[in-house]
């Protein structure tokens, strides 16, 4: 049994690098859209007393969390990835991650908040994300700082934190091009 364990470790390690390897050259070719799950954070689900305005009544990234963004800026610097424009979810771990990796602020983008559980209200949400990504046309990538449930109700992936989905308008929906862990 522990021979079998190791043996799918060694293969899943080689996926994930070359999953990564290919996430990178598509980013560097820039023109691409992509979809970034937040840093590591300090817990699970924000407070009762949540309001998006304030920072001390949410879920914050974490040292781990600040450290990882940093590594993501650092990477995107030293692999040549261009960006054009960052957009974000208004959530402060959204946002910090965003401003910690990219040096820059970004552009608050209401539909990259988490989910709402209203059905109507939802896939609004999912139709403005989705209508962003289609009319992006620019020769650098586009990050977009978002949430594991957009980011899984949009590509069927359920990403890591700081994890970046490379992703590509295809019929209804999005197509998966590469993926690059952190």
């Amino acid at each position: 049994m522990i021979r079998f364990v190791l043996a799918l470790l060694l293969f899943a390690i080689p996926a994930t690098a070359q999953a990564t390897d290919a996430g990178w050259a598509l980013l560097r070719d820039g023109g691409h859209v992509v979809l970034l799950r937040h840093a590591m954070v300090t817990g699970t689900t924000d407070p009762a007393n949540f309001d998006i305005a304030n920072c001390a009544t949410q879920i914050n990234l974490s040292a781990r969390g600040k450290q990882q963004a940093s590594k993501i800026g650092a990477l995107f610097a030293a692999r040549a990835a261009p960006i054009e424009r960052i957009l974000s979810s208004r959530y402060c771990r959204c946002l910090d991650t965003a401003r910690i990796a990219f040096e820059a602020e970004p552009v608050l983008f209401e539909p990259l908040d988490l989910l709402k559980t209203d059905e109507a209200e939802k896939a609004a949400q999912i139709a403005a994300i989705m209508k962003e990504v289609r009319g992006y046309s620019g020769s650098d990538n586009l990050v977009m700082v978002t949430h594991l449930e957009n980011i899984l109700a949009l590509t069927g992936i359920s990403p890591r934190e700081g994890e970046a989905v490379v992703v590509e308008p295809q019929g209804d929906g999005l197509r998966v091009l590469g993926r690059v862990t952190f």
